[in-house]
């Protein structure tokens, strides 16, 4: 299996800088697999989003993946994207080790993080764009709506904080397979519930995500974030004073003399990075936490951290395996 040294996320940049090559063969091939294809049979499909609707008339070909961790809820329906953003990891390799038996040879081309460029997206000639984890503004929607059919994230769920389940049904919808998202959900919450009733330890206890600090502010992740709700699907909770703190963001930050809130039963750490979890240990602040300071601390890094960003129903089986125990064990 590839082995994938994942680099920071950053999270609070991406939230505020969401949107400020050659073609590949598979700009060249159908993106919908021979496996699991509707056909047109299940279009036009109409989905309902947080800019209104978008209609897709006909099975889409050609998809290009502009959320930061779309491409596993495409893959995940046998379909494998023209383009894919990148989001962190190495810079010439999108897939991750949970996705690479889905996407094959796969060589799409890479869109850059930083920014859209809609000529780019044009030239790719798609017919959808699926942006559920992408941000987007409505401006931005509205442009790329020009081009291609363009799904975004549902009203009821803010950027960035669509649950999995939600992103697989919108997902298998877009490409007309709508029976199959709920195999995928049932399958995965299965996993999940085997898990739980394993770890019953981690019932009832709080936690908090946090990681290195940013310009001196400690950041930590709410109930809404699809991060966290990897761990409140095992029974976990956060600090209700947390997600008021962030005020209906999926994040907030807070300072030095704050730093006592991000204590909980279990402070796990994200760390991208061998500078980012040195700077955590050699932080007098961090260190001083009761969590850190009695053992109830943990870093997630590596493969792990990578699989908690995507947080899909792909990601999440490789992280039941391999986080959960070791979580357990640090509540042990």
């Amino acid at each position: 299996m590839r082995r994938t040294s994942a680099t920071s996320l950053a999270l609070p940049v991406l939230a505020v800088a969401v949107l400020a090559g050659c073609s590949s063969e598979s700009d060249e091939q159908p993106a919908a697999a021979a496996t699991g294809s509707a056909g047109d049979s299940a279009f036009p499909v109409i989905i309902e989003h947080a800019y209104g609707t978008t209609e897709i008339p006909e099975e889409p070909e050609r998809v290009v993946s502009l959320g930061y961790t779309e491409q596993d809820a495409i893959l995940a329906f046998g379909v494998v994207p023209v383009a894919v953003r990148y989001a962190f990891g190495p810079e010439d390799d999108v897939f991750f080790p949970w996705a690479d038996e889905a996407a094959g040879d796969a060589d799409p081309e890479i869109l850059p993080r930083a920014e859209v460029d809609p000529e780019q997206i044009a030239a790719l000639d798609p017919d959808l764009i699926m942006a559920v984890t992408a941000g987007l503004t409505e401006d931005e929607y509205e442009t790329l709506s020009a081009i291609a059919p363009t799904v975004v994230q549902p009203e009821e769920f803010i950027a960035f904080g669509t649950p999995w389940q939600e992103q697989t049904r919108i997902t298998g919808e877009a490409l007309g397979q709508p029976d199959r998202a709920e195999e995928l959900i049932a399958d995965v919450e299965e996993q999940i519930a085997a898990a739980r009733a394993e770890h019953p330890e981690l019932e009832g206890k709080t936690v908090t995500l946090s990681g290195p600090a940013y310009e001196g502010e400690y950041p930590f992740h709410t109930s809404a974030d699809t991060r966290t709700r990897f761990f409140l699907d095992l029974g976990m909770v956060v600090d209700p004073a947390l997600d008021a703190a962030a005020q209906s963001e999926f994040y907030g930050t807070v300072s030095r003399e704050e730093a006592r809130m991000l204590d909980a039963d279990v402070l796990v750490f994200q760390s991208g990075s061998d500078t980012e979890r040195a700077g955590i240990e050699g932080d007098p602040v961090l260190s001083g936490l009761p969590a850190v300071a009695e053992g109830r601390s943990i870093f997630i890094e590596g493969e792990d951290y990578a699989a908690l960003q995507f947080a899909s129903a792909l990601s999440l089986p490789y992280l039941l395996d391999g986080f959960a125990p070791e979580l357990s064990e640090v509540v042990g």
